[in-house]
């Protein structure tokens, strides 16, 4: 199978903040799959077969008074990902406990350490989703415990879970990119509790989990938090982001209907990460 060929759109940003972070959410909806900032903006990919000439039509920071974005675009052979992210990814440390560094990175000396070749999977750790998803998983206790990793992309949070004592871990992504990906880092880091799934929440029927993880976006989380739900085992957790501060209290009111519970709220800039408990 030829690997896919992707758009790459170049966004020249000004001022940097909070516009990068609102662009990214709505390039998100909008079908882009993998974002790297940059020091004037960030750069965002597309596959040409999901592109389409109106694609940024619904990119309304585009058109705001607020900010100056400028942006050009051009296709991206899959195969020339490697250099486009080796350009960009620095390794990054988390708490002083885990490190997530690609495999050319000098092995860092923290507990935990991820190597992580995200190709075109979203999760190294670098956005504020994935970081405070890791920040849940050093506060709570996953030995020994059964967790679904919801959206895995790189699957780094599946991996982090193992490391930390999870012994049934299963990785699942609808993307096949993310998928394969998957596959490739949890090999590379000799994990042995985890197994990777290619679909979508229809794959849950019938599983239960001690911990569910899902950084997503807010729709998807919106859908699926009933059938995460109906997974959960007796005292069981869900972690979810993907979304706004502003966007708590309608994942709380969904969590809420399904007899789900506030436990913990974790901030980076205006992103967040949510804890409930059955």
């Amino acid at each position: 199978m030829s690997n896919p060929i992707y758009l790459g759109y170049n966004f020249i940003i000004s001022p940097l903040q909070p516009a990068t972070e609102i662009l990214i959410a709505e390039l998100g909806y909008a079908g882009f799959e993998s974002f790297v900032e940059t020091e004037e903006g960030v750069t965002a990919y597309i596959q040409k077969e999901e592109w389409s000439e109106n694609i940024l039509d619904d990119i309304y920071i585009l058109n705001s008074d607020e900010f100056t974005i400028t942006y050009d675009f051009k296709e991206i052979e899959q195969t020339n990902w490697n250099i486009e992210w080796e350009k960009n990814f620095n390794p990054i440390i988390v708490d002083d406990l885990v490190s997530v560094r690609a495999p050319f990175h000098e092995k860092p000396n923290t507990k935990y350490d991820l190597v992580i070749e995200p190709k075109m999977s979203f999760g190294t750790g670098h956005h504020e989703t994935t970081h405070m998803m890791i920040q849940h998983i050093l506060k709570n206790d996953f030995n020994g415990k059964s967790i679904l990793d919801m959206g895995c992309g790189t699957g780094v949070l599946a991996i982090l879970t193992e490391k930390v004592g999870a012994t049934k871990i299963d990785a699942i992504d609808i993307d096949n990119w993310c998928y394969l990906n998957s596959l490739e880092n949890v090999d590379r880091n000799n994990c042995e509790n985890i197994s990777v799934y290619e679909g979508d929440v229809t794959l849950l029927e019938g599983k239960k989990y001690d911990s569910i993880i899902a950084n997503i976006n807010r729709n998807i989380l919106l859908a699926d938090i009933a059938s995460y739900a109906k997974c959960l085992n007796e005292n069981g957790e869900l972690f979810l982001s993907g979304f706004y501060e502003e966007d708590i209290p309608i994942i709380e009111k969904e969590c809420h209907k399904q007899m789900l519970k506030l436990a913990e709220t974790i901030q980076k800039g205006r992103w967040v990460s949510l804890k409930f408990i059955n």
